[in-house]
């Protein structure tokens, strides 16, 4: 039994990694690689098109039901979880995962559960701490776990949190990499060691299964805090790096994860009162106007006051809604 599966999972500044190391692989490589990068639901992947431009590894959008086979690169498509089940790929349509669908962990999970010992995971850049999860997966199944060294990537949030959660086999720069890699790929892999019910459980979730209550707390303890998305009750995943998260619809976060989320939340709501303070500021005033043209003086007085009182309560809301903003791009990279 040899090492023939290599997942990769990257984020914000990792095209450019994936570009060069695909591009320094041999074209005979003895192995299928699977690739799953933070892309909008929405919108259309260029990546494959821009990968097949810097390797001679054919390189394709990955289709439900294809088979997996090695020397060929699968690149996860928008809005679907990347996941591999009996030989051939499964296009899972489970809840998000750490806000993103693809999402790093099911695809090390899925790699984890159908090829065990086979496979090797890397993390590349990228923001938060999606992939820590599925690599802590794969080391557990006695997988290869990799990353790129921290120092050397654009945004290091994801490589740092792998280094947290697992214990890695290999640290490298982006040079190093495919170097690794081919020297990983074609060995003796390790014993296999048996995957856990609460493995095969999350994989089946991205898959699409429904998740209820009493299916989650065989993987889950209820916690006080609430799903960001559906308000729900979040239970902690028991015995899996790094801290995470999942609501009763099967939503998954880390704990990093869950914060960021809850950050896009407030600010919406500063936002939503904004706008109903402004919206209630001009009505008071057209009815105060309103009160006067009519001679009712005591009663404009009133509306005006209040007026002022709205107006204020706007004015505040929008210098937080402007700081707010101020500091997230002063947080964010330049994208490349």
């Amino acid at each position: 039994m040899q090492r023939d599966i290599v997942v990769i999972g990257g984020s914000f500044g990792s095209t450019a990694v994936l570009k060069h190391i695909l591009g320094s692989l041999p074209p005979d490589l003895p192995a299928a690689i699977l690739v799953a990068t933070h892309i909008s639901s929405r919108s259309v992947s260029h990546l494959p098109e821009a990968l097949k431009r810097a390797t001679a590894l054919p390189v394709h959008q990955a289709v439900d039901g294809q088979p997996v086979e090695p020397g060929r690169v699968y690149i996860a498509p928008p809005d679907r979880h990347l996941l591999l089940l009996n030989g051939t790929i499964l296009l899972g349509t489970g809840p998000r995962e750490n806000m993103a669908r693809p999402a790093i962990d099911p695809l090390f999970r899925s790699a984890a559960l159908a090829y065990g010992p086979r496979v090797v995971g890397l993390i590349l850049t990228g923001l938060l701490n999606d992939g820590a999860a599925g690599l802590h997966a794969i080391k557990a199944v006695g997988g290869v776990a990799m990353v790129q060294h921290p120092l050397d990537a654009e945004a290091d949030g994801m490589p740092r949190a792998a280094l947290e959660a697992v214990e890695v086999d290999h640290v490298g720069r982006v040079a190093e990499l495919p170097r690794l890699l081919t020297a990983m790929v074609g060995t003796d892999a390790a014993p296999a060691v048996p995957a856990s019910p609460e493995l095969e459980l999350e994989v089946a979730i991205a898959a699409g299964q429904r998740l209820g209550s009493d299916q989650l707390r065989k993987i889950g303890e209820p916690t006080a805090l609430t799903c960001p998305h559906c308000q729900g009750v979040l239970s902690e995943i028991k015995g899996s790096g790094p801290l995470r998260y999942r609501c009763q619809i099967g939503d998954a976060f880390t704990a990093e994860a869950a914060m960021a989320a809850k950050d896009t939340t407030v600010s919406d709501a500063v936002r939503i009162a904004m706008r109903l303070m402004e919206e209630r500021t001009e009505l008071v005033t057209r009815m105060a106007r309103d009160a006067r043209d009519g001679g009712r003086t005591a009663v404009a007085e009133l509306y005006e006051a209040r007026a002022v009182e709205y107006a204020g309560y706007a004015d505040t809301l929008r210098r937080a809604a402007t700081l707010e903003l101020r500091a997230a791009r002063g947080a964010e990279p330049e994208a490349s």
